[in-house]
């Protein structure tokens, strides 16, 4: 029997859960195709593909050449170009493609959010008066916060922020979730932070600091998705399996 063809675009906790579930499968050949972003990214359960793709029309390309079967878009909810590409590839190949993406934190009583969409954004939300500011939005996009220098900065990030910012007051602090909210506590009041920039990405690994804010009175500038339009998605490994499930019940039917 044929094995269905399935390309997970992954990066992320998601991407390597459904790709676990897949691997033991003997209906699926999965590959997992990363970015290659992360310095020294963990073993992964399938085969792995790293590198871009060139773009829409690279990916598309690859679609068609490797018989791709199933696009499952598991990158970051922040991986806005990657989504896009994506999108557009597979309806260039005429390749199915779900979004698995866990859903997005919510405002709750007591939360003091500003949202914004982008982190230019962001960076025009930071107050007028100097502060000090704990930058959770990883390494990529916090060189845009040296258009603020008035500012004190604490950059969290798993690989390092390179070049550093140009301001004369940031700090880096290396690690990797998840954190527990304790530890976020402490580091946000040893830390006298006054305002958190955050993504809204979900999940728990990271909600901690959101959860802390709260707790503290303090301000966090909450940058939103912006999801491509007209992809369906769901928001678990669950959820990504039965859609599986369901995309090729047809074969198992017929015992192809």
């Amino acid at each position: 029997m044929d094995k269905h063809r399935i390309l997970i675009l992954g990066g992320t906790t998601e991407a390597r859960a459904l790709a676990a579930r897949l691997a033991g499968d003997d209906r699926f050949d999965t590959t997992l195709s990363l970015a290659g972003r992360t310095l020294d990214p963990r073993p992964q359960p399938v085969p792995v593909r790293v590198g871009g793709f060139g773009g829409a029309e690279g990916l598309a390309r690859h679609l068609a050449e490797e018989a791709v079967d199933l696009m499952i878009d598991a990158t970051h909810p922040f991986a806005a170009r990657i989504s896009r590409n994506a999108a557009e590839a597979a309806q260039t190949a005429g390749v199915p493609l779900v979004a698995l993406r866990r859903p997005a934190w919510e405002r709750q009583a007591g939360d003091l959010w500003e949202s914004v969409g982008s982190i230019p954004e962001a960076v025009r939300a930071l107050p007028q008066a100097p502060s000090r500011v704990f930058l959770a939005i990883g390494r990529q996009e916090a060189s845009q916060f040296s258009a603020r220098p008035e500012h004190s900065y604490l950059v969290r990030s798993v690989d390092p922020v390179t070049p550093p910012l140009d301001v004369p007051d940031a700090r880096y602090l290396l690690a990797c979730g998840p954190f527990g909210l304790e530890d976020e506590l402490d580091l946000l009041k040893r830390e006298r932070i006054d305002v958190i920039v955050a993504k809204n990405s979900g999940g728990s690994a990271t909600y901690a600091k959101i959860e802390a804010a709260r707790l503290l009175g303090i301000r966090v500038i909450m940058v939103e998705r912006q999801e491509p339009p007209g992809v369906p998605a769901v928001p678990t490994v669950e959820a990504a399996l039965a859609h599986i499930d369901h995309l090729f019940s047809a074969d198992r039917k017929r015992g192809v």
